[in-house]
């Protein structure tokens, strides 16, 4: 039997991580780390200043080995490898159901993709799942077949190395999603705010509002895949380099000098000769 990792950052008693458990059980063994509490927006942290506790926890059965962790979702990931699997390795990395979209630059601040890709890292097939409904009581049957067809596929054939799979499902009734488009990353962002308040004590807090603006035009991004009805996949990895500019700044190279220690000749092209002989 397959062994399945489970995680997400909405919490362990989340509604999207139990759909999501009830879905990994029917395709091998399971095994869920996910944070005690709500821990959305984390991205990439991990816990460093203070200690990090996990405790059994029976939220999903006597069945379904599992455990709240009291770190960020990477440490959920890091403790499951280093502490809880004793040498196994998963087969399968899915986080989520994320409770709200983690298309575009979303993918940066979230803590349910941080996780899939903290996985990746260590060489394990990895998918994060979002539903664009942020109710807590939000109703996944829409995601289902989704999660259950991405899952096979992963299972059945496995990923690239270091890679792993954003998908966002749109809020649609279940029958109106028109079906799954293969995407780029759409180049939008958040224009952010900060509303100022005052607590009983009168001293001041800023609360981070804002609002989501995207103006890449182009026709293959998991926006407008969303916005016409479509689940998107993106495929992700952890490889941030700007392959583009790598050829237009290797002039760099040649150009900048090496800082001269005193005493030590001047090297390197000389600009002007008159001035050097001062």
């Amino acid at each position: 039997m397959p062994l399945i990792l489970v995680t997400n950052d909405d919490g362990i008693t989340a509604n999207g991580i139990r759909e999501l458990v009830s879905i990994a059980r029917e395709y091998g063994d399971v095994l869920v780390v996910a944070p005690d509490s709500p821990q959305s927006a984390q991205g990439h942290a991990i816990t460093i200043e203070r200690p990090v506790f996990v405790r059994e926890s029976d939220v999903f059965g006597p069945k379904v080995e599992s455990y709240e962790c009291s770190g960020t979702p990477v440490d959920c990931v890091k403790i499951a490898k280093s502490v809880l699997l004793h040498g196994r390795k998963p087969d399968l990395c899915v986080s989520g159901i994320n409770h709200g979209s983690n298309a575009a630059i979303n993918i940066l601040y979230s803590g349910t993709l941080s996780a899939a890709m903290e996985a990746s890292l260590e060489g394990i097939p990895s998918i994060g799942f979002s539903f664009l409904d942020y109710r807590a009581d939000a109703d996944f049957t829409p995601c289902r077949p989704y999660v259950h067809q991405l899952i096979q596929h992963v299972l059945q054939n496995g990923m690239e190395a270091g890679s792993l799979f954003n998908v966002n499902i749109p809020k649609l009734e279940e029958g109106q999603i028109k079906g799954l488009k293969v995407c780029r990353q759409a180049e939008a962002r958040w224009v952010e705010e900060y509303q100022r308040g005052e607590d009983p004590r009168g001293r001041p807090y800023y609360w981070l509002t804002g609002r989501f603006v995207n103006e890449d035009e182009r026709l293959d991004t998991d926006a407008l895949a969303l916005q016409s009805g479509y689940v998107s996949l993106v495929p992700s990895h952890h490889d941030l380099t700007n392959y583009a500019a790598l050829d237009r700044l290797k002039a760099l190279e040649g150009a900048l000098q090496p800082p001269q220690t005193p005493g030590q000749p001047r090297t390197g092209p000389v600009k002007n000769q008159q001035l050097e002989q001062f």
